[in-house]
């Protein structure tokens, strides 16, 4: 399905039922990343899963900004009526969901960031330069937001009162000085660092987050 919002036509699939749940993928990716954790959580949640702007079967634009997102993220929750939604992001799809959480908190229920990054300084060094690398090679627009942006202070997210759940990976490209400052500065957040795993590995075609953020979004 389509839905135009901010002059955009944004594709979406639905699933499940119950309360509503979007779920919001990275960098370069699509919806069709979470799979396999959508085939779990649909037994408990009406699912949302857009492709952002730029990716997927969303429409190709000239804006590539990270706040146009959460401005499209915005109008796709109040175009749908799903005020009050639980939102997993992962990676980008997280720092969306930070930023939605900072203009309109009160359009979140609960919100799952996974892999999330305030500051392109938030990347390791390895994670720095890897994307520097694959910039080199293809000087793709969608990763030079990677390196770019975004720019939130933590200071911003204080104000932020959802209950939060911030989940990391061992071998992460982020920092995880930065999941740790996330979680501090967030009045109502948990954090929890996935042992063994990369910024990837835990998230896409896996259901490896079932079980907790199935707890998490139960409100246990």
């Amino acid at each position: 399905m389509f839905v135009s919002i901010n002059g955009a036509q944004i594709y979406y699939e639905t699933l499940g039922s119950g309360p509503p749940m979007i779920l919001i993928h990275g960098n370069s990716e699509d919806h069709t990343i979470f799979d396999k954790l959508a085939g779990k959580l649909k037994k408990d949640f009406s699912l949302y899963l857009p492709d952002s702007r730029n990716h997927g079967q969303s429409e190709v634009t000239e804006l590539y900004d990270y706040d146009i997102m959460a401005n499209d993220l915005e109008a796709f929750i109040v175009a749908l009526g799903l005020a009050g939604v639980n939102i997993v992001g992962f990676s980008d799809g997280a720092i969306l969901a930070l930023k939605l959480a900072i203009k309109r908190q009160e359009l979140i229920g609960r919100m799952a960031l996974l892999s999330v990054n305030l500051k392109p300084a938030d990347l390791t060094k390895e994670g720095r330069e890897f994307i520097e690398k694959l910039y080199a090679e293809n000087e793709s627009r969608l990763l030079k937001l990677i390196l770019d942006q975004p720019n939130i202070e933590d200071d911003e997210l204080r104000h932020i009162q959802r209950p939060t759940l911030v989940v990391g990976a061992e071998n992460d490209m982020i920092t995880h000085s930065t999941f740790a400052r996330v979680n501090d500065a967030l009045p109502d957040s948990r954090l929890i660092i996935v042992p063994k795993h990369d910024h990837l590995s835990y998230v896409v075609h896996t259901d490896y987050l079932y079980p907790e953020l199935k707890r998490f979004f139960k409100g246990k």
